[in-house]
């Protein structure tokens, strides 16, 4: 006599990124011992794949995970977990007034969102002519940065900017990134000036992200600050 199946509820979201709805449900205990065995060997890699692995099975259309921002995939597990062990998160926050007491505050998972600051844009403009687009970082870039042999935080931001670089064009031309070598385009940023440099270094400044104001009262001085959160690990701290 076959056991009895327990129906799973299913929820929606949609993506930060393109407003796309997706139904998904809450992680089960096989998911959940995927990321407590991740998180019991501290390591990151260990854990961004768990992450990925659970948004795979937990989301019923099928994601190209490895090719999708960083804040979508974090977004997408963040309603996962909220659905799954409990939609608020009880974390330790520095009190600034003091600069000393740490207080517990609990943090409505379902509250947070994905920020995208006014002056978020992916198409910088170079020239009047002259512009590159850019995609953001997955978690495979990020990846590949660890991965870099070079210590020199400028070359990390280079290579960082490398690799999320999409288009360059030049009015109706076009230059998608299958379209010239890591050399072409090495040395088209270093032939930026420093002030279309720091335009571009915009993109990556402003990029969206998980984003919550925490408002609460200091135990010992009785006065009420707020602290902002960002980052999934801000939410598990």
């Amino acid at each position: 006599m076959a056991l009895p199946t327990i129906a799973v509820p299913e929820y929606t979201l949609n993506l930060p990124s393109t407003g796309k709805e997706l139904k998904y449900r809450p992680f089960l205990v096989k998911e959940e011992k995927i990321l407590l065995i991740a998180m019991e060997s501290e390591d990151d890699k260990h854990i961004t794949n768990a992450i990925k692995n659970i948004i795979t099975n937990c989301v019923f259309t099928k994601l190209n995970v490895d090719e999708m921002p960083m804040f979508d995939l974090e977004y997408i597990f963040l309603r996962i977990r909220a659905k799954s062990v409990g939609e608020t998160s009880t974390i330790s926050v520095l009190a600034e007034d003091d600069g000393e007491t740490y207080v517990s505050i609990d943090v409505p998972l379902e509250e947070i969102e994905v920020d995208f600051p006014q002056d978020h844009k992916s198409d910088i403009k170079l020239t009047d002519t002259i512009g590159v687009t850019f995609s953001y970082p997955t978690y495979e870039t990020l990846d590949k940065m660890d991965k870099l042999e070079e210590d020199s935080g400028i070359e990390r931001v280079f290579a960082l900017m490398a690799a999320c670089v999409n288009q360059i064009y030049e009015g109706e031309t076009i230059h998608e990134r299958v379209d010239f070598s890591d050399k072409e385009l090495e040395d088209f940023l270093n032939s930026l000036s420093p002030a279309q440099f720091a335009d571009v270094q915009k993109f990556f400044d402003t990029m969206p992200k998980l984003t919550y104001e925490a408002k609460f009262k200091n135990p010992k001085t009785k006065k009420n600050n707020k602290v902002t959160l960002e980052g999934l690990q801000s939410f598990f701290a």
